[in-house]
């Protein structure tokens, strides 16, 4: 049997590179991904990542019941977040992407399959009113994150905000100016016509305000405190005139851009790297024969590129080995049948 040509080894050489190559983009690219094998892609609550890229988990500081004979991760929370309301003369109790841990009960406009899911609510009066449903769908605003529960209890409705606003002007009508005798005709004209465009209008009102309910709802938003010894801290901003919405402030470390974990079936650094590798070592081969064979006139070995370096490499590789063999204990090349 005559051994390959030099030719025909080099030829094997470009194309396991290009086998490897390929084979690495392949299964890289044949690895079930999210994005190509699923039609909608799976949001996973209290986990957000920004347009530039930042990666938020506020997982960490969701309040969990804590299960019998289950050993809870170090720092987890197990009680809800108190918001001192102060001024107010009311404190709110909420949770994080979560339903309140300590459950509520008889919550004011809602029905009793959802006060398992009220995310936030306060007590005034004897009764308990809910912020909203809970929620995990976080919102990255710039440097912020954002968090909304809705479909809370209903809110007061706006025509008893008037009424008590024009019971409050009432004292005070007709102590401006009195009006001419000569203009009277014509302004009680006017009021007659704005009496009728006004009733219209307290119907129309009247009737989408029995087709839409409003309800209170919560927004929170998260400010990143690097501080490691700093607990997750609440703090209640204010709510509308109407006490409609309610705006909270969250500190947390966990509110801190960071990296995003690799996701099993995506392409990860080492992915990258060896194809990246593979590529540039398929073009270092073949154009390098190309040049050496067209240009430079060369055949047999000689057509690889460098051919002078990697030779002078093997040679120093025989020689170092031979030198390492011949210096190993006599035991040691006896036993390897060495002499």
């Amino acid at each position: 049997m005559h051994p390959p040509s030099p030719s025909r080894l080099i030829v094997a050489i470009c194309a396991l590179s290009l086998t490897g190559a390929v084979h690495a983009s392949h299964d890289e690219s044949s690895s079930p991904s999210p994005s190509l094998t699923t039609t909608t892609s799976t949001v996973t609550p209290c986990v957000a990542t920004s347009t530039n890229g930042a990666f938020y988990d506020l997982r960490p500081d969701t309040a969990v019941i804590p299960e019998k004979d289950v050993k809870l991760a170090r720092g987890t929370h197990t009680k809800d977040y108190l918001a001192r309301g102060y001024d107010y003369g009311y404190n709110i109790t909420l949770n994080i992407c979560a339903p309140v841990v300590k459950g509520v009960e008889d919550v004011v406009g809602l029905t009793s399959e959802r006060w398992g899911k009220v995310g936030a609510w306060y007590e005034k009066g004897g009764k308990v009113y809910s912020l909203g449903q809970e929620s995990g769908a976080l919102t990255p605003r710039g440097r912020k994150l954002v968090l909304q529960y809705s479909e809370g209890s209903p809110c007061e409705p706006p025509e008893d905000k008037d009424d008590k606003r024009k019971r409050s002007r009432g004292i005070h009508q007709g102590a401006a100016y009195s009006k001419y005798s000569d203009d009277q005709d014509e302004d009680r004209d006017d009021d007659q016509t704005d009496s009728d465009s006004h009733s219209d209008s307290d119907k129309q009102n009247t009737n989408a305000s029995k087709e839409k309910t409003r309800r209170k709802s919560a927004t929170i938003s998260f400010l990143c405190d690097r501080s490691p010894d700093s607990p997750t801290a609440v703090s209640f901003v204010g709510t509308d005139p109407d006490e409609c919405s309610y705006f909270f402030e969250v500190r947390s470390q966990h509110a801190c851009a960071g990296a995003e974990p690799h996701k099993p079936g995506s392409v990860g650094p080492g992915g990258v790297f060896a194809i990246i590798f593979f590529i540039a070592l398929a073009v270092y081969v073949i154009g390098g024969i190309f040049y050496q064979r067209t240009v430079v006139k060369q055949r047999g070995w000689r057509q690889l590129p460098n051919y002078t370096l990697w030779a002078g490499i093997w040679s120093f590789l025989k020689v170092w080995t031979v030198i390492c063999f011949w210096f190993r204990p006599m035991r040691d090349r006896k036993a390897m049948g060495m002499v």
